[in-house]
């Protein structure tokens, strides 16, 4: 393996990168002090290089400490009861919305709290199937669905933007198309023809956690607008690692995960437009969503109240703001552009390096820090085990993928994700490691 040199994030006069530089060796170490988990020591002796931030990010202090201030000093439900514990919780939940949706560009009003992005796509596809009948009146009518209509996504979704629309699909007699990919893993734009003028809905990824590849935004949702179709995205994979600003992206309705953004766990969110809201019904019954009721019917709160049934996450609404105040703080501008360096740096790193296939696009271009690639002969699940003892902490499986993966001739792989903490040093260890797996099986 060829010796490379090290990125710009090591070096204080690094070049600024689209008005942003990736951070320096002392801000490096002031971000990494904020994180008491790199502290931790793995079962080979050495501190864990932590490289699964897709799956869930690490938590800074101020998270942490938040979290328990919370339920230390303000513990109580919201929108009950008049005493001061009542009124500090119930402000604290409602003023997060408003930093949420600043942090992403929309409006406080438009933000329902849900227990993870999953759940925020689905309340939009059962709202669709209980609009589609009838409930809602006619408020709801827009956003009726049935047969020889159409819903699509891609090839590239985790299995959270597909399966809720399968399913809508099945239950409403609608049909479901997808965008294909091209050679390099990112969807193709020869398939927007399936974005057809009897489609209703386009739900996709903002950035694949596979690939980490962008997804062209602007001409996906210019085909739905030529036919009048709302559109959905997927943040999961962007919104902790790239400025997002929903009105400018210009769709209907985005989904958030709040552990994927240094938040806490239990959490996520569904933004979508006033007007959508409003004509939305609502999918879960039951305490704190209603205005009225008799043994016969009832009359439901306005949104968002109207989607959030129920005791909710209110710790976890009230904690989130302090991991969008953290990354605010490091500035999302220079998140993207440390995680861009180091991309290249690790996929140089293994490119190099024979019997490793990069699922996905193998130029750093156009997107983010999450690399996964399959070794020749040897199952992921050796792959991950062997840096495990190493201390090196990775992502193996389908990544809930699977069509994905299909496309790529492989049922399963191992991924590599970065955070803004990540190092040159640590793409070195798993580098290393890597090389171990291979020379163990004979692969490399």
């Amino acid at each position: 393996m060829s010796q490379k040199s090290a990125p710009a994030p090591v070096h204080d006069d690094a070049a600024p990168r689209g008005g942003a530089r990736p951070f320096n060796d002392a801000e490096l170490a002031e971000i990494r002090a904020d994180f008491p988990i790199l502290e931790r020591v793995g079962r080979g002796g050495r501190p864990i290089v932590y490289l699964d931030a897709a799956a869930t990010a690490q938590k800074p202090r101020s998270v942490i400490s938040a979290e328990a201030d919370f339920y230390t000093f303000n513990n109580s439900a919201v929108h009950r009861g008049t005493h001061l514990l009542g009124d500090e919780a119930t402000q604290a939940y409602e003023d997060a919305r408003y930093e949420l949706a600043a942090f992403v560009g929309g409006r406080g009003d438009e933000i329902v709290w849900t227990k993870n992005a999953t759940e925020a796509i689905n309340l939009v596809a059962y709202s669709i199937g209980n609009a589609s009948i009838g409930r809602g009146g006619s408020a709801s009518h827009s956003l009726r669905i049935g047969p020889g209509d159409r819903i699509v996504t891609t090839r590239a979704e985790h299995h959270a933007n597909l399966v809720p629309w399968q399913e809508l699909c099945a239950r409403t007699g609608a049909e479901l198309a997808w965008l294909d990919l091209d050679a390099d893993g990112r969807i193709d734009l020869d398939t927007l023809s399936v974005i057809t003028p009897n489609t209703k809905l386009v739900a996709f990824t903002h950035v694949s956690n596979v690939t980490g590849a962008l997804s062209p935004v602007d001409a996906i949702v210019a085909a739905a607008r030529n036919v009048g179709a709302l559109v959905l995205l997927d943040t999961c994979q962007s919104s902790a690692h790239m400025p997002i600003d929903v009105a400018a992206l210009g769709v209907d309705f985005a989904v958030f995960s709040a552990h994927k953004m240094m938040g806490p766990t239990g959490i996520g969110a569904l933004w979508a437009r006033r007007r959508l809201l409003e004509a939305m019904p609502p999918v879960l019954g039951g305490g704190s969503m209603i205005a009225s009721v008799t043994m016969e019917s009832a009359e439901y709160m306005p949104p968002p109240e109207r989607f959030e049934a129920g005791t909710q996450p209110v710790a976890q609404a009230a904690t989130w703001p302090a991991a969008l105040t953290y990354l605010t703080s490091l500035g999302m501008d220079r998140i993207h552009a440390h995680e861009a360096a180091l991309t290249g740096y690790l996929m140089d790193a293994i490119g190099d390096m024979p019997g490793i296939k990069i699922l996905g696009p193998t130029s750093s271009a156009d997107r983010i820090g999450v690399v996964a690639f399959a070794v020749d002969g040897v199952h992921p699940h050796d792959v991950g085990q062997i840096m495990d003892g190493d201390d090196i902490a990775v992502r193996v499986g389908h990544h809930c993928a699977i069509p994905l993966h299909h496309f790529f001739g492989v049922r399963s792989s191992t991924r590599a994700s970065l955070s803004p903490f990540t190092t040159v040093a640590d793409i070195d260890r798993f580098v290393e490691s890597l090389g171990r797996v291979g020379s163990y099986f004979g692969r490399v």
